[in-house]
């Protein structure tokens, strides 16, 4: 593409939050020096949370303490050609990760109101609004405008196969398994429909005394877009998490429940919440009213409550009968069991996508009070996707753990373009407050979708627009033609939504030239099934899921297969031709967090990064006809290839180099790359001065590096960092601050 087709824009890298952040104050200023000898600009914009809630508040704060809305900015540079960004892992709030990030603020002397668990008054109910639009998962489904392409690149899966990483034995007599309903939730209660036209519903709730309240005036839809809607039984959820509470105890397993707190940002807390009440139902029963004038909500997880019992006039009881409950089981599983911390301590605390394949990862356990491993049953409430991580775990009772040294991939391509289907669904997910029937009408009054209701159940539409749909399939046969692999759709005939996405699948395949492909349509169960037949035989097979599928595929294989998915390739083709480079997900960032204030050592892996900009680089090179940029992203890649052969990524003790230390490896091998390269002799010039200063300071700088670790470090902020401070601890080498400075 040259650069008349599309004008030059600056690669946009995302400041974002934890421990990628972190890293970001040691990575950045090496990339940007880099690059501005090819003449590639490279900007930065605040997407953390931090930032995302000083925005949302922006005309309430003093001139000096506003910031811009860097999130709408990048959202509308992403529906352009031009678009180039670099994103990377951010917190998808939960309400008491929001809630500490506005306490942080308020200590940095910003004057935010605190988050209204009720609100009641205009003021409250305004500032309401502004807390959940940054909530959950906001920052995703502006920037995704295009679907997505995660894959483990070959020089990452070379490695793993190489340098295995660890993986607990299976035993036939393992009692792990899930646990899901067999009814009366999302997936037994779906309905969907295809728009024959654009128009414009509307969400209402009628009463059993034919009350009518409106509880979303305005859904606007697109022709061929595919609308869906649903219900949780709460009555149906809490028999059924009552059952499975007696079900552990009885088989003398741990206890877990997985879920999605934060990208299902309001159903989600919900259903945690009435997991809370159920595996404490005395203390609810006795209790309950006091909590609820406290302010106090089950949703808010195990921990807050014994936060706030000290403030309480029952509070000594109500700590006494949490603990009499715990001891008389069953056993939960643990986040910390050193710190006491339980699986229903805090609703983002165990995210389903992650939790779930660390677990079959090891044994198929978690950890009990006790510090040790154990069996588990894993209570996954919704049946929808459930069955997957089940499959799995039959597979590993039979044929035992899967080895990295030789089994095959599972790449996704994923529907995410868009906001595409549950990543849509928060504005359009409400707690019913009285029976009755809830619809979904169209512009003529015509109702499309009708639910019967009951006090208490989670009701939640949902869009997927017929666009993405189309740009999908078109992924997925590309991918396909591209690698020679299996492409299968994870699409259930037996669910409504998933009914018609095959219709549109089985419409817009002939579109493509598939001959000669192996393409096929599979449940999930079935899918799955297929795809670790294939593991184990080192075979690929390209997974094309819907959006949540996409999120739980793209950590469950990757961690079986690499140990992390934080070494994956994620490549967004935006629709309208720009590209989103995503680098890794982020769930371990708060233990690296916590590591690098108590011992300044951050173990935070940036391969991902190193993997994302080189993508970038290369998108770069093609849009604008900058053939330096096509430099930068060859030598990178060569660089990151040296990089895991010599095995430099951050080690696991203080005392070895950790991510700044990555870093310095990765400048190293770089420079010497592109002073070795023959396809730009100015740039070959300009790096040879610093590869030799680099090599020859390796010990001075390591020493430097690493000379720092064993004590505190203070950044300023967990949720927004002092630049200075955290630019300090990040950077704590002159001698390799020097010699980048030295490029000019």
């Amino acid at each position: 593409m040259s650069s008349e087709t599309v004008p030059s824009s600056p690669i946009i890298y995302t400041h974002t939050d934890e421990a990628p952040l972190l890293a970001t104050y040691s990575f950045l200023p090496i990339v940007q020096a880099y690059a501005a000898q090819a003449g590639v600009p490279v900007e930065t914009r605040d997407i953390s949370l931090a930032g995302r809630i000083l925005a949302a508040f922006a005309d309430r704060l003093p001139e000096d303490q506003r910031t811009p809305d860097a999130l709408a900015e990048l959202g509308a540079l992403a529906k352009r050609p031009e678009a180039n960004i670099i994103k990377l892992p951010n917190v998808s709030a939960s309400i008491p990760q929001l809630k500490a990030a506005v306490a942080e603020l308020q200590q940095h002397g910003f004057d935010l109101p605190p988050y209204p668990d009720e609100a009641r008054t205009d003021e409250e109910r305004d500032a309401r609004a502004r807390y959940d639009s940054v909530k959950g998962s906001a920052v995703n489904p502006v920037l995704r405008e295009g679907n997505s392409d995660r894959r483990a690149p070959e020089s990452v899966k070379a490695y793993a196969r190489k340098h295995p990483h660890s993986m607990g034995a299976w035993t036939a007599d393992s009692r792990t398994n899930v646990a899901t309903m067999a009814d009366g939730d999302f997936r037994h209660s779906e309905q969907s429909v295809v728009m024959g036209a654009d128009d414009t519903l509307r969400i209402e709730h009628v009463a059993e005394d034919g009350t009518v309240t409106v509880l979303k005036e305005s859904v606007p839809v697109l022709a061929g877009e595919v609308v869906d809607a649903t219900r949780m039984d709460v009555e149906a959820l809490r028999e059924f998490i009552t059952e499975q509470i007696a079900r552990a105890q009885a088989d003398d397993v741990l206890f877990s429940v997985h879920l999605k707190a934060t990208m299902m940002k309001v159903s989600d807390p919900i259903i945690f919440g009435h997991v809370v009440e159920m595996f404490f139902p005395e203390v609810f029963q006795e209790y309950g009213a006091q909590l609820r004038a406290a302010g106090i909500s089950p949703n808010d997880g195990l921990g807050a409550l014994m936060a706030a019992a000290d403030a309480l006039p029952d509070g000594e009881a109500i700590r006494e009968a949490v603990k009499q409950r715990l001891a008389q089981g069953p056993a939960l599983a643990m986040v910390d069991s050193d710190k006491g911390i339980t699986n229903l301590h805090v609703p983002s605390d165990v995210i389903v996508d992650a939790s779930m394949p660390a677990m079959i990862r090891t044994s198929g356990h978690m950890w009990g009070p006790d510090g040790q491993e154990a069996d588990t049953l894993a209570v996954i409430p919704d049946s929808s996707y459930s069955g997957i991580y089940q499959v799995v775990i039959d597979d590993c009772r039979k044929n035992g753990a899967f080895d990295p040294a030789t089994m095959g991939s599972v790449p996704n391509v994923g529907l995410m373009a868009q906001a595409a289907e549950e990543y849509g669904s928060h504005d359009k997910t409400f707690e019913i407050a009285a029976a009755g029937t809830v619809r979904v009408v169209d512009g003529s009054g015509v109702a499309l979708i009708e639910h019967e209701v009951n006090a208490g159940d989670i009701w939640r539409a949902c869009q997927t627009k017929d666009v993405p749909i189309r740009d999908w399939v078109k992924l997925a046969v590309t991918r396909a033609r591209a690698t020679g692999d299996p492409a299968i759709f994870w699409l259930d005939a037996d669910r409504a939504h998933d009914a018609n996405l095959i219709a549109k699948v089985e419409e817009y395949l002939p579109e493509h030239d598939t001959d000669g492909l192996d393409i096929r349509i599979l449940t999930p169960v079935e899918a799955t099934q297929v795809s670790i037949d294939r593991i184990r035989q080192g075979l690929n097979t390209i997974s094309v899921t819907g959006n949540v599928l996409r999120d739980y595929n793209t950590d469950l294989f990757p961690i079986l297969e690499l140990g992390t998915s934080a070494k994956m390739l994620s490549v967004v083709p935006l629709i309208n031709g720009g590209g989103l480079f995503e680098t890794g997900a982020g769930g371990s960032a708060p233990k690296h967090v916590q590591q690098l204030v108590k011992e300044n050592y951050l173990r935070w892996d940036s391969l991902g990064e190193f993997l994302a900009l080189a993508a970038s680089f290369e998108h770069y090179a093609g849009a604008t006809g900058n053939e330096r940029a096509q430099v930068l992203a060859d030598t990178l890649d060569r660089a990151t290839g040296t990089f895991l052969k010599e095995n430099k990524s951050p080690a696991r003790r203080v005392g070895s180099i950790d991510n700044r230390g990555s870093h310095f490896y990765l400048a190293l091998y770089w420079a010497q790359e592109l002073a070795a390269q023959s396809e730009d002799a100015g740039l070959a010039s300009a790096f040879a001065s610093l590869a030799a200063t680099l090599a020859e300071n390796e010990q001075t700088i390591t020493g430097e590096l690493i000379g720092v670790q064993g004590r505190p470090a203070d950044v300023g902020g967990y949720y927004r960092p002092d630049d200075e401070l955290a630019s300090a601890v990040m950077r704590p080498s002159a001698t390799f601050n020097e010699a980048l400075a030295s490029l000019g």
